[in-house]
Order: structure tokens, then C-alpha cells, then sequence
């Protein structure tokens, strides 16, 4: 079976979009090849800087003929109702129809519409332009002077060239023709764009695939990686250090080179005494470097690792020099901010209002900062008002949340009132994404307590599913302080999250406070701290999305969670227990003796059927009922006494021993008896069996 061969080659594509619109590319084109009939047994797509590669294998030559019957009236039916089924099925006279006769309705027309199948170049040839020139790029551009005419191609960066070949793997491939605003699809490719920049002819992928690696141009993006990757830790510890990886400059430098070539560059030593998060930052962000570090300790060493798409002649001496100055310059702007941030503020006076407003003390340069960030009344959120009262709020909140955290009330409001000083530092204005961090290396200079120096890093934490959680009781205070106040104020303004849009990062706040209140074991009432049960609701989606995870079933968290529930840690530890428990024998007999009750229940709720109001003895005819009854009785003070405890498993267990007087009870008594006081009774008799076991979980959610 033939191969298609695509590679659409164009100037610089930008390192964050090529591995997506790759995986765009072959999902177009297999699938609009897959809707014209064809198939083919596998794709794989590649991309470099300069150029989007896909190989399809194993395509079928031509599309299946078509063979459709098209049922249509009666023989006998009106002229209207035969006109319209001609048109529909593009026949011109009713004598192309088939009559074809069923023993019941009698003789109709059938339309036989036949759709011979196309040759696979046919389709190509047609689609493929289309793909093209919609590409769903997120930013594109026109280039020459077609970029004039109206609905002339956009591409990411000028496209010069395309390769469509077509062909099995041991005969004569063809070209595919189409043409896009002048661009012919060809053959030809052309390889690295200094060491080989001459036009190379290809037949096939493998063939392509090498005349490339040939032509210094390794296709593979993991294998650009990979090379780069093992590259570097070989420099780096024939050098006595170790490299400091990163995945996403990783991704990143791949997406930047053809060819890639693993240098070591240096700097001096003095710059050494700046923070390692801002000297590795300052690297990666102006050079797309690496850092490294001794082979023992965490410190970083002096030397860098860049890569470049050149094999110098000089084994890249000039290189390597050229990034050093640039590495050096970027060093020297940092150091000057990190001794700025140490110093004295210039207009101590102008901040002595904010000072006693926050207790702050301005012979401290971390104080000074979150002085003149109130001061300065820095806008949070042009509803919510300025970052300083948005520090008073948490602060408040971080007052109150301290009571329950059992965080020492004094060093929660001192890192509630420093936690965002640092948007006010040098560092952080250069390195937003060092925020909390660096507050935290200020306060430590300082002499700042260490609960409430990790604190003021540490309340932004967790920003995702995989980040740590605060561990430090102050920290957690001041992280769902932070949180809080993020949630409640953004509720307030009407700004909530609707579908895939997110812009104040909402559901990670609050995925943020479910972690910690159950990872760090927090007893909250959210509702109390909110007042918003629409925002409770909130919480509770992320906290199925956060327990799902954990691999908790979906209808086990729902028999469990109720609107009003907000202790989430309690939800949690429900949930837990249930789990453990609805697969044993008793977890089996209590879902089947609740479900038949509660299924009865509601059933007759729906009709309307009176049920008491509450359980007469003296309406208890039977044994059987009478001993339901007080086994429900029992079960339930028992239950009631393990959750008082919090122990929901025995709580079950205790639920779990009505099996065997429901089963008596549904063999022996006719529940819809004919006596109506009687019907009422048993009918509230079962509704104390759901009032019972809905204290552990609502049952009739649970499946199975």
C-alpha cells in the first residue's frame, strides 16, 4: 500500500508552537483523508524550526465505490411527493428509479445511487490546500506581494516550499500537484540553512529522513532532545559539575535548533553571591541557557550550558564568548536589583502613614516595600480595591483562620502583612515569577521569624495539582487567607469562571483551599467563612475533581455530598470510608436492604401516598415489623455514637445488621395494605431506615 509524504517548510516557526501544530497537521489531514473514504494503517508527525513533516503510512490507492438504495413513495402516490424524491435523490426522470414491491405497502420507487471511488492523488490533491491555508495557527501573518489580495494565504512565518509525495515503498513515488499562491507542491527540500542550504530531491520518508540528517538537519524533535540532553550532562560532568535539568527550556532550545551543538560558557565567580533562583531565571529567560552545579550541594557553579544550531569551525569559541557577554550583562542588572532590594527606600517620610497603618517597621527594607506598595495604592482589581487593603482583608481573615489552624496568632498576622512586600522589590518587577520566594530571602536578611519567612513564600502554594502544600501552620493560615479572600472578593464582584475561561486562575484558588484543608487535615466551615453557597458549590466541584483523582468513584462522592456540606475534610473522610467499606459483605447487605427500602419510599412519595408523620407501635402488627423497628432503633443510636466519633466505618457496619430485618420485613409484611393508617405507618417505618442511613450517605445514589 502507498505512503504520503508532507512537509511544509517555512521560515523560524515560534519553539512553543511547533510540537501543537504538528499533532494539528496530522489530525486535519487524517482526518478529512478518513471522511473521503480512504484509510491507512499509521501517521506520524515531525517538526524542526523550519518545517511541519508528517508521514502517513499504508494509505489505501483509491477510495470504495458507493452503492446507496435511496427508498422513495408509492407508485401511486402524488406528482409532488415523486418530483421532490427525484430531486432529493439527483435523479432527472422517474425511469432511473427501481419499483420494487412489499407484500404489505404495495410497489415503490427506489433510487440505486452509485458513487465511484477516487484515486487517493485525486483526494490528496483536493484537501490539502484547504488544510493549508486554514491552518488554525494562533497568530499568523502574510508576507510578498500576494499578502494583498484578499484571502491570500497567513502562515505562522513566510512558507517557501512544500513536499507532497505519494507512492509505495519499493516503486516510483509521484508528486502530488497543488498549487498555493504560488507556492507548487514539489519534491524538493532543502536541509540546514547554513552547512547545507543546497536544494536536495527525496523520494520517500526514509530517504527524506536522512537526506535531511546529511544535510545537518536532525528531524526528531525527541531525538534533538535527547542528543541535547546527553550532550549536556557530559559536558557538565567532564567538568566535575552536574547539570541543573529542565524540562521546558528542553522543549524549548529543541524547538530552536536544526542541528544542535552543546557548548559551556562561564561568568565570574562574584556573581555567585545573587540568589540561584534569579541567576538561573536570568539565564534561561535572556539566553535560553542552562545552569549547573557541583557534583555535592545545591549552590550553582559559574559555568552555563547554551546550545547552537552552527558546527563552528572554531568549535565555537566565538559562540560561546558572544553568550558570555550577554549572560554577564543580564548578571549585572540582577545583582544591582538584589543589593537595591536590600537598601533604604529614598522617601522614608512618605511612608510612615502605611507604616503605622500595618505596624511596620521602616528600618527594614521588607517593611519599606510593603509600606510603599500601599502607599502608592497599587490597584488589585479595579472593583477590590488596592493591594494594601486587599493585605487587610487577609490579614483579617489570617486572624481569625489562625484559631482554627492553631498558627501562632502574632507570627500569622506578621506574615499576612510582609506576604506581599516583594511585589514592590526590584527582583520581582524583573522576575514576577519569583514572587513569595524572594520575599522570603528578604525576610530571612532581615531577621524575620522562619515560620513567617516560609509563610510569605509559601501562601501562594499549592498553584497546581502536583505543587506542595504549606506544612507550617502559619503558612497554611495565610495560604487560605490569601485564597479566600481571592474567592470571596471575585464571587462578590460577579467575575466567576464560565466554561473554559478562568482569567483570575479561580478554580486553582480553590483547588488550592480543598488541598490544604484535607492534605494538611484543616476542620473549616467554608460556608460560615464565605457566606456564599453558591461559591460553596465551587468548592465542591473541585473537590470531586480533586477526590476523582484520587481515584474515588463518582457516585460514591455524590451519595455523600450534600449542597450544604462544608466541612470538606469530613466529606473527604465519608468518602474514604465508604469506600473501603461498600465492597465488603456488610457494605453489600447494607446497599441492598437501603436501596429496597428507599426505592419503595420513593416511589409511593411520588404518587402522593400519605406516609405518617411519624412510627405508632401500636399500628405494628406483625412480628416483622415490630422487629424492623427496633433494629432500626438500635442500629440507629449506634450509628449516631461512631459518627459522634467520626467513625463512619463503624457507623456501617452498625447500618449494615438491618439487612437481615428489612429482608423479614419485605417477605412477611404487604407494606400497601389496605388499611390506610396502617400503609402510613409501615410506609414511615422505611422512611426511618433512609433517615438513618442518609446520616453516613445518601444510598440511592450508589450504583451496584
Amino acid at each position: 500500500m502507498p505512503d504520503l509524504l508532507l512537509e511544509l517548510r517555512s521560515e523560524e516557526i515560534p519553539a512553543r508552537m511547533q510540537r501543537k501544530a504538528a499533532g494539528e497537521l496530522k489530525k486535519l489531514a487524517t482526518d478529512a483523508l478518513v471522511e473521503a473514504g480512504l484509510s491507512y494503517e499509521g501517521a506520524r508527525e515531525y517538526w524542526t524550526p523550519r518545517r511541519l513533516t508528517l508521514d502517513i503510512r499504508g494509505l489505501t490507492a483509491r477510495s470504495a465505490d458507493v452503492r446507496d438504495e435511496r427508498k422513495g413513495p408509492r407508485t401511486d402516490a402524488n406528482e409532488k411527493a415523486i418530483e421532490g424524491f427525484l430531486r432529493g435523490a439527483g435523479l432527472s426522470s422517474i425511469s432511473e428509479a427501481q419499483v420494487q414491491s412489499d407484500p404489505k405497502k404495495g410497489d415503490f420507487y427506489v433510487a440505486i445511487i452509485s458513487k465511484p471511488g477516487r484515486a487517493a492523488e485525486e483526494i490528496i490533491s483536493e484537501i490539502m490546500p484547504g488544510i493549508i491555508k486554514d491552518f488554525p495557527w494562533p497568530k499568523s501573518m502574510r508576507w510578498g506581494k500576494a499578502s494583498s489580495k484578499p484571502g491570500s494565504l497567513r502562515w505562522v512565518r513566510p512558507l517557501q516550499s512544500i513536499v507532497c509525495l505519494f507512492g509505495t515503498e519499493h516503486e516510483e513515488t509521484a508528486v502530488i500537484p497543488f498549487e498555493i499562491d504560488g507556492i507548487v507542491a514539489s519534491n524538493v527540500t532543502f536541509g540546514h540553512r547554513f552547512h547545507a542550504p543546497q536544494a536536495i530531491t527525496v523520494k520517500r520518508f526514509d530517504d527524506y529522513a536522512a537526506s535531511l540528517e546529511k544535510a545537518k538537519v536532525i528531524l526528531d524533535a525527541e531525538r534533538r532532545k535527547d542528543i541535547i540532553l546527553h550532550d549536556a550532562r557530559d559536558i557538565a560532568f567532564a567538568n566535575g559539575l552536574e547539570l541543573v535539568e529542565d524540562e521546558g527550556l528542553l522543549e524549548e532550545v529543541s524547538g530552536l535548533v536544526e542541528w544542535p551543538q552543546v557548548l559551556m560558557g562561564s561568568f565570574e565567580q562574584d556573581y555567585l553571591s545573587i540568589p540561584s533562583e534569579i541567576i538561573r531565571l536570568t539565564i534561561k529567560t535572556n539566553q535560553k541557557c542552562f545552569v549547573t552545579r557541583p557534583q555535592v550541594g545545591e549552590t550553582l557553579s559559574s559555568r552555563f550550558i547554551l546550545v547552537a544550531n552552527i558546527q563552528a569551525t572554531d568549535g565555537g569559541k566565538e559562540i560561546v564568548h558572544g553568550n558570555g557577554k550577554v549572560v554577564r550583562a543580564r548578571l549585572s542588572d540582577a545583582l544591582h536589583f538584589w543589593k537595591r532590594d536590600q537598601g533604604d527606600l529614598p522617601d522614608l517620610e512618605t511612608l510612615e502613614a502605611s507604616a503605622a497603618k500595618f505596624g511596620l517597621d521602616l528600618r527594614k527594607p521588607l517593611d519599606q516595600r510593603m509600606a510603599k506598595l500601599d502607599t502608592l495604592n497599587v490597584t488589585f482589581h479595579a472593583k477590590l480595591g488596592s493591594q494594601g487593603e486587599r493585605v487587610s482583608r487577609i490579614r483579617a481573615l489570617a486572624a481569625e483562620l489562625a484559631k482554627i489552624t492553631g498558627a501562632d496568632p502574632a507570627k500569622a498576622d506578621r506574615a499576612a502583612v510582609l506576604a506581599k512586600a516583594d511585589l514592590r522589590t526590584e527582583a520581582v518587577g524583573e522576575f514576577p515569577e519569583l514572587q513569595g520566594l524572594m520575599g522570603r530571602k528578604y525576610a530571612v536578611l532581615q531577621g524575620e521569624d522562619a515560620s513567617v519567612a516560609a509563610a510569605i513564600e509559601d501562601h501562594y502554594k499549592p498553584q497546581g495539582p502536583s505543587d506542595r502544600v504549606p506544612e507550617d501552620k502559619v503558612a497554611i493560615t495565610v495560604a487560605l487567607a490569601d485564597k479566600l479572600d481571592t474567592l470571596i472578593g471575585f464571587w462578590g464582584i460577579d467575575e466567576k469562571p464560565t466554561g473554559s475561561k478562568d482569567p483570575y486562575a479561580l478554580r486553582r484558588a480553590a483547588l488550592g483551599v480543598v488541598r490544604i484543608l484535607l492534605e494538611r487535615k484543616v476542620r473549616l466551615s467554608l460556608l460560615a467563612a464565605t457566606k456564599d453557597i453558591d461559591l460553596l458549590a465551587f468548592f465542591h466541584d473541585r473537590l470531586k475533581v480533586y477526590l476523582r483523582d484520587q481515584g474515588a468513584r463518582y457516585d460514591l462522592i455524590d451519595s455523600v455530598l450534600t449542597p450544604a456540606a462544608d466541612d470538606l475534610l469530613m466529606v473527604a473522610r465519608r468518602v474514604d470510608a465508604l469506600t473501603a467499606f461498600i465492597t465488603s459483605e456488610d457494605g453489600k447487605n447494607l446497599l441492598a436492604g437501603t436501596k429496597r427500602a428507599t426505592q419503595l419510599l420513593a416511589a409511593e412519595e411520588k404518587k402522593g401516598t400519605v406516609i405518617a408523620d411519624g412510627v405508632s407501635e401500636a399500628l405494628l402488627k406483625l412480628d416483622a415489623e415490630k422487629d424492623l423497628f427496633v433494629a432500626i432503633k438500635a442500629a440507629s443510636a449506634e450509628a449516631s455514637d461512631a459518627i459522634a466519633k467520626e467513625d463512619f466505618r463503624s457507623a456501617m457496619s452498625a447500618l449494615s445488621k438491618l439487612r437481615a430485618p428489612v429482608d423479614r420485613f419485605f417477605e412477611d409484611v404487604l407494606v400497601n395494605d389496605e388499611d390506610a393508617a396502617i400503609r402510613a405507618n409501615r410506609l414511615a417505618l422505611l422512611r426511618l431506615i433512609r433517615e438513618a442511613t442518609g446520616t453516613v450517605a445518601d444510598f440511592s445514589k450508589i450504583s451496584g
